[in-house]
């Protein structure tokens, strides 16, 4: 089973729209998606009511989802642990405890650009737009990433 998590700063805008697109589009059977985030500030909470309205527009469902903070036993339980900006990479690989653990980390938007490090922009302090650009910027992202570890 691949497992691969999805980690942003609190774990209510990004990931877990991240989390829902790409379990969007892996059969269930053989993948794991989950998601973390490297602040404590909302453990225990639900998405953020606009990711849950952007997602729901296009048909998915991450109510249901909850915060949790990313923890250094995450580099044992999954095999790609995929990151929204610097500050979540420089955040997850201070965790790291070996070079191991470090190659599982990666910026997400790397994957449509490679070596670019582009960032996922935080929507929290912005509008509904923002939720839509990410939105679009994760969904093309995870496309990618479903076809390279379903091939």
């Amino acid at each position: 089973m691949t497992k691969i998590l999805m980690v942003c700063l609190g774990n209510i805008c990004r990931s877990p729209l991240a989390e829902g697109i790409l379990r969007s589009k892996l059969p269930s059977n053989g993948f794991a998606v989950d998601s973390a985030g490297t602040a404590a500030y909302h453990i225990g909470s639900a998405p953020d009511q606009r990711s849950v309205a952007v997602a729901k527009k296009y048909g998915l469902d991450i109510s249901n989802l909850r915060g949790r903070q990313f923890e250094v036993e995450d580099f044992d339980r999954f095999d790609l642990i995929y990151v929204m900006d610097s500050s979540n990479f420089k955040n997850v690989v201070k965790l790291a405890r070996n070079d191991n653990d470090i190659s599982k980390v990666k910026l997400i938007l790397n994957e449509v650009h490679p070596k670019k490090d582009f960032e996922v922009p935080d929507p929290y302090y912005g509008g509904d737009q923002g939720f839509e650009n990410v939105y679009n910027m994760l969904d093309e992202a995870c496309e990618i990433i479903a076809k390279k570890v379903t091939n």
